[in-house]
Order: structure tokens, then C-alpha cells, then sequence
């Protein structure tokens, strides 16, 4: 049983949490020098304040592409935005930073988790759905325990 469980199998929260964990302890992902002090999208007031925010978004995305394949750029761009508040005015849905969702897609295809779909957007690649199992038969382990 514990060897046909896959990333739909556990839960999200604590899936991200260690595949973040992992590309953070692997050291491939290179990590963009503007990290620190961006945005993460225009509807934000501050940068985050987690410092390994990059990872857990890489990890956010790899996931989410494994679930999901055949998306771009702008397609998370509106999964994660949030709401612009405009003070008096009605709350409108604003998209997160395109240039983070680019450069965690390069980081990404860079150390052989993503690739280009043929139809637009990224797919895992088979390695990367490896990685991504054996990433979450541990959280399925370490909740049994």
C-alpha cells in the first residue's frame, strides 16, 4: 500500500510543507536575488514574511502542475492572486506576479521536475512525478507514525 501512494493521497498542507523542505535541503533550485524584498503580487502591502517563501511556492506549483498539467504563466498568476482592497470601493480579484510564476517555472524545468506542454504551459516530467511520489509516501509515513 505505502508504495502506490501519490501525491493525491495526502494531504496538501502537509505535502507542500515537505517538498519545500526537500528542494530547500537539495540546494538545486537557484533562488532568484530579489526574493527578499518582492511582492508577491500588486494586491500585497509586503513582501512575505517567511524567508523560504520561493520554496514553498515552487513546491505549491510543482504539485499543482502534477494534479493538473498544461499550465501557464497566467494561469497562476489568477490561482494565486487574491483580493485588491480599494478602500470605499467593491473588492476586486487581482493576479499575483507573473515574474515570480515565470522564474519558479525555469527554476523548476532547470533541475528536471517540469517541461513544456505541447499544448502551452508546463507538464511534470516522469523524473519529477518520481520525486514528487517518493515525496509523498514519506508525508503518508510520517502520518502513520
Amino acid at each position: 500500500m505505502a508504495g502506490s501512494v501519490t501525491v493525491k493521497d495526502v494531504n496538501a498542507h502537509a505535502f507542500i510543507k515537505a517538498y519545500a523542505a526537500h528542494l530547500k535541503r537539495s540546494g538545486k533550485l537557484e533562488i532568484p536575488a530579489w526574493t527578499e524584498y518582492a511582492k508577491t503580487g500588486s494586491h500585497k502591502e509586503l513582501s512575505p514574511y517567511d524567508p523560504d517563501w520561493f520554496y514553498v511556492r515552487a513546491a505549491s506549483v510543482a504539485r499543482h502542475i502534477y494534479l493538473r498539467g498544461g499550465v501557464g504563466v497566467g494561469a497562476l498568476a489568477d490561482r494565486y492572486g487574491g483580493t485588491k482592497r480599494r478602500g470605499t470601493r467593491p473588492n476586486h480579484h487581482a493576479g499575483s506576479s507573473t515574474n515570480v510564476a515565470r522564474k519558479v517555472f525555469q527554476g523548476l524545468e532547470k533541475i528536471g521536475i517540469l517541461e513544456k506542454h505541447a499544448n502551452g504551459g508546463r507538464k511534470i516530467t516522469s523524473a519529477g512525478q518520481r520525486d514528487l511520489d517518493r515525496i509523498s509516501v514519506q508525508v503518508a509515513k510520517a502520518i502513520e507514525a
